[in-house]
């Protein structure tokens, strides 16, 4: 349950069927420059959290890509330092290029076996979270699943 007083922010992992890989964002900004993070940021006191993302999203890579799922995986909070963030799997069908805004400077498609290095803290502490990491396992396995089903309904037929 989100509590009313706290900042919002929200983020998303691309997540692309076809490749199984991940797509991270270089840091660019001094705030925890040159590590690898998610897509997103704050959340505007006007919006909901989807929407702020969806505009986090177009700001950070230059426009929103087609998103077949909005998978949420975590919703962390800091009543000390009165902060949540809420953080996704975007799953999208192909990798992309983005268009990187200047928060960024680099861009890696990546296996979920090699992040990239170092990461921002926020983005560690989530995917090092066993529950976290099971849930984006989960995701990559159903997407297996959904690769090899039109293979085995031509071997039926």
């Amino acid at each position: 349950m989100a509590i009313s007083n706290l900042k919002q922010s929200a983020g998303a992992v691309f997540f692309a069927k076809s490749t199984l890989r991940f797509l991270f964002l270089l840091r660019d900004d001094t705030s925890y420059k040159n590590t690898w993070a998610f897509v997103g940021g704050k959340i505007n006191n006007d919006e909901k959290t989807i929407d702020g993302l969806r505009r986090e999203i177009g700001e950070e890579i230059g426009y929103v890509p087609s998103i077949e799922k909005l998978i949420p995986i975590d919703q962390f909070t800091n009543t000390k330092k009165r902060f949540e963030y809420h953080t996704f799997i975007a799953v999208v069908e192909d990798e992309f290029i983005p268009k990187l805004n200047k928060e960024h400077k680099g861009y890696a498609w990546t296996n979920i076996d090699g992040w990239p290095k170092p990461l921002h803290p926020g983005v560690f502490s989530t995917v090092k979270t066993q529950e976290i990491s099971d849930k984006i396992n989960t995701v990559v396995a159903l997407s297996l699943i959904h690769i090899s089903e039109p293979t085995r309904q031509a071997e039926i037929s």
